[in-house]
């Protein structure tokens, strides 16, 4: 496949976990500069927000806070996410089986992401050149920019190859 120079400019951005402390420092210190109170609960969920590998779910996340955290309910995990996001401190994303996942950006940087309309895989990219259309969006409309989110659905390329196994006609449906 033969790339242009903006498709050269997007890229993959898998998980940075040798950022996590700093990440976690980042949350802890937003949430205390807007007055919001630090539980060992809080805590907690961000921890294993930051440390997941994937964009988890909120059930996702109570099953990984369990082991070392049994009396934990879902509720606790929600209401902390629930927190979190009012405090533009994470994303929610839905996935095609009506899921709601998390995400948060590094760095406070915001990236993109390619869903699977078949499996729900979700993968993160960066791709610069969209930050000027938070700029221009700004200039045409006079709306001052709060957030910015975007999403690419499609069929990953797992799937593609499993349909194109089962049927090979399936993907000019899409």
């Amino acid at each position: 496949m033969i790339l242009n120079n903006s498709e050269k400019q997007a890229h993959y951005n898998a998980p940075q976990h040798e950022h996590i402390h700093d990440d976690y420092e980042f949350f802890l210190d937003a949430l205390r500069d807007k007055g919001v109170r630090i539980t060992e609960q809080r805590k907690a969920v961000i921890q294993a927000l930051l440390s997941s590998k994937t964009h988890p779910t909120a059930i996702q996340l109570h099953e990984m806070l369990l082991e070392t955290y049994p009396t934990m309910s879902l509720a606790t995990v929600y209401n902390n996410l629930n927190t979190l996001i009012d405090y533009d401190l994470i994303i929610e994303l839905q996935s095609n089986d009506g899921s709601t996942h998390y995400d948060y950006y590094h760095n406070n940087e915001p990236h993109y992401h390619a869903i699977c309309s078949s499996c729900g895989k979700i993968v993160d990219f960066k791709y610069p050149v969209l930050s000027d259309v938070e700029l221009v969006a700004q200039r045409v409309t006079g709306f001052q920019k709060t957030s910015h989110q975007m999403e690419i659905h499609g069929i990953c390329p797992e799937c593609q190859e499993h349909m194109a196994d089962l049927h090979p006609h399936q993907l000019m449906k899409h």
